[in-house]
């Protein structure tokens, strides 16, 4: 049987293994693959050891496949050993060397890699700082649907980052990628609604963004969506609601919401009076920095609610 006939023979058998959900047979057979110098093989073996599918997970040994693979020319093998050198999985964190990897697969037309070159030129990591550069990428990902290369185009427009600023052109693209689930771009997108930036201001549309956004546990729309409820804002004022949204952002670390949730302990809007409960997320915001949240976490040690009189909180 010829070497070929092998390879094929072996990788047939591994993605049956893979599919029948044996991945230690499937891992068996990518090894035998892989060792014939097959670069799918060796990327998917390198993904059974990234995995722990079938092997005890080993990112060294994963980025040392996924080099073989990427030396080879494959373009999947590049772009996840540029992930690798990015985040120091397997390797020791390079940027220069994730940056190398990245290009070789953007150059190939691989979208994510494209993506992840563009971010590269934006923030000179790995690569000296060119928005001209990042907006070519970005454009070329954008171009081939990559949700995350839109939005980046979109802050760049935006901004007039390696392009003269086009307010239209950022919209465009912000939608575009809010349309396909974009969390943060949907947020924003709410934001030009809230505001009227690039589009007609329309309370309801910014609620419908934010809502979007905030489903997908954006903690600033969740806040925001929370000061929709409560003020009636695109949509029917609900108490329930607003203290339901703000609660989710103050639990992900959302110093505003938290500092909100408290007030609406404190005052009693939207849930039972709590002083304790109010004080817990004053706090809580205070010590992120939140300036009301400590004038507020102040006031309730002078006039001893939810904690006992303290002098030595004050000074």
């Amino acid at each position: 049987m010829s070497t070929e006939n092998k390879i094929s023979e072996y990788f047939e058998t591994a993605e049956k293994c893979r599919e029948a959900g044996q991945y230690e047979e499937a891992f068996k057979w990518y090894r035998l693959a892989a060792e014939q110098g097959d670069a799918v093989a060796q990327k998917k073996l390198g993904n059974c050891y990234f995995d722990g599918d079938g092997v005890e997970q080993n990112y060294a040994e994963a980025a040392k496949y996924f080099r073989l693979a990427a030396e080879q020319g494959y373009l999947v093998a590049q772009y996840n050993l540029g992930i690798c050198y990015e985040n120091g999985w397997g390797v020791e964190e390079d940027s220069e060397e994730a940056a190398k990897w990245y290009s070789e697969a953007a150059k190939q037309g691989d979208s994510k890699a494209q993506n992840n070159l563009a971010v590269c030129y934006f923030n000179g990591e790995g690569v000296e700082q060119d928005y001209g550069e990042a907006v070519k990428w970005y454009r070329m990902a954008a171009e081939q649907g990559d949700a995350d290369a839109q939005y980046g185009l979109a802050v760049c427009y935006g901004n007039g980052y390696g392009v003269n600023k086009d307010v239209e052109e950022a919209i465009k693209w912000l939608r575009l990628a809010a349309e396909q689930g974009h969390s943060y771009a949907q947020y924003k997108l709410g934001e030009c609604y809230d505001d009227g930036c690039g589009v007609e201001k329309d309370a309801g549309e910014a609620f419908k963004w934010y809502r979007l956004a905030a489903e997908q546990g954006e903690t600033e729309a969740q806040n925001i969506l929370a000061l929709c409820y409560y003020n009636g804002m695109g949509v029917e004022q609900n108490m329930d609601e607003a203290v339901k949204w703000v609660r989710l952002s103050a639990e992900h670390g959302n110093a505003d919401a938290q500092f909100r949730l408290g007030c609406c302990y404190y005052q009693g809007e939207g849930i039972e009076t709590d002083f304790h409960e109010a004080v817990k997320w004053y706090r809580k915001a205070a010590e992120q920095g939140h300036a009301e949240a400590q004038y507020h976490l102040g006031m309730c040690y002078v006039e001893a609610k939810g904690v006992k009189y303290d002098t030595k909180k004050l000074f």
